[in-house]
């Protein structure tokens, strides 16, 4: 049975448009059609007999689902605590809530044969169709400690040859790990590249050669553009620089008015055009919870002033989830709805290599969508064509 979004505000790429109707068949986008094209199809089916469910959207604007690539939490569940399919269904349940359809579990730096269950979690949730599950993110142990932020130090190490067989061991679904470039070699990130990981650049205090040299070998991403890299100054531009520098790579930016000043996330977008960047929320266990408080591997973490902070007042991820950061980017940056909503789904799954499936409303996408009201707080989502009260 085929289900059609009639009477929305259509996030196209020419902006949003009224008078489309979205039809949506196996999972997909079948069609996007004018209310009239529809109206003839749906004659012609109905002497078929062939049924169709009809959603009326009242008005409100259908975008693509958000696509998060840092989600360490959500739910009262880390990741890091339980890599299970257990923990990934319910850090998915938290976020679909506000438009995430598409994510990547983020291990941040544990000891080795957590980072092996945490694969195969991701590769068993892939398996049995989890909702939203796009591959998974590995957030070190190959960091630096000059720049660690809230890792723990006693789980850093050098990446070897020995670590390819690891990170490559995911099928079917996309891998990105965040690395310090000076903490392994340009061939090691080759090797990566080759094998058809995606590497990002964090944890870093790598120099402006340090991270060319990365990127001309393969890495092609900055994870929480400005927070623990190193930064742009009068003679060495550093991990900043380089990001800002190169036009190609992307970066993703934490936008809840703590992590990163708006002001220099204003002039960093500046200096790059806009779709190399987005939207990350580095989602904690506090996300949807009304008790933000946890642990993050042994050690308590606080809410004040709306910041997760650990016992030394050091930011520990966010709290904040993906309908936020759009409102964020909007109301903090000064960016256009249209592009902000871009960079919560068609770029982030661009440079997941997901393009051509996720992140636009076209035909032939895979059907995740999200329903907003006027404050751009969600109403409903679909993931491959199911709606979460179907569910």
């Amino acid at each position: 049975m085929g289900l059609a979004l009639i009477n929305g505000r259509v996030l196209t790429d020419l902006g949003f448009e009224e008078g489309h109707v979205i039809v949506l068949a196996g999972g997909r986008i079948e069609g996007v059609l004018s209310h009239e094209q529809w109206q003839a199809a749906r004659a012609r089916r109905s002497a078929g007999d062939a049924r169709q469910t009809v959603y009326d959207l009242k008005g409100q604007r259908l975008v693509p689902g958000f696509v998060d690539t840092q989600v360490n939490g959500g739910g009262g569940v880390l990741f890091n605590d339980d890599p299970s399919v257990d923990s990934i269904v319910e850090i998915g349940r938290a976020h679909r809530r506000y438009g995430t359809t598409g994510f990547l579990p983020t291990l941040i730096s544990d000891d080795l044969e957590v980072v092996v269950k945490a694969v195969h979690a991701v590769q068993k949730a892939i398996e049995i169709g989890v909702p939203g599950v796009l591959g998974i993110h590995i957030e070190g142990p190959y960091l630096n400690e000059e720049r660690k932020g809230v890792h723990d130090v006693t789980k850093l190490r050098w990446l070897d040859e020995d670590a390819l067989g690891l990170l490559t061991s995911l099928n079917g679904g996309r891998t990105l790990v965040t690395l310090a470039p000076e903490r392994t070699s340009p061939q090691i990130i080759r090797k990566l590249a080759d094998a058809g990981v995606i590497i990002s650049a964090g944890h870093t205090n790598g120099t402006y050669e340090e991270i060319k040299d990365g990127l001309s070998q393969g890495l092609t991403g900055f994870t929480h553009l400005f927070n623990a890299m190193s930064q742009l100054t009068g003679r060495e531009p550093g991990a900043v620089g380089a990001a800002l520098d190169d036009p190609d790579s992307w970066c993703g930016i934490i936008v809840d008015g703590h992590h990163v000043d708006p002001v220099v996330l204003r002039i960093a977008m500046r200096s790059k055009r806009h779709d190399r960047f987005m939207l990350v929320t580095d989602a904690m266990p506090s996300v949807g919870m009304p008790n933000k408080s946890f642990k993050l591997q042994g050690r308590p973490i606080s809410v004040s002033d709306n910041m997760l902070l650990d016992e030394h007042g050091r930011l520990a991820g966010s709290d904040i989830d993906m309908a936020t950061a759009v409102r964020n980017a909007v109301s903090m940056l000064g960016v256009e709805l249209e592009q902000s909503l871009r960079m919560a789904s068609r770029y982030p799954a661009e440079f997941l290599r997901l393009g051509n499936e996720l992140g636009r409303i076209v035909p032939g996408q895979r059907a995740n969508l999200a329903l907003l009201d006027a404050q751009l707080h969600v109403v409903e989502t679909w993931i491959d064509g199911r709606a979460s009260n179907s569910l």
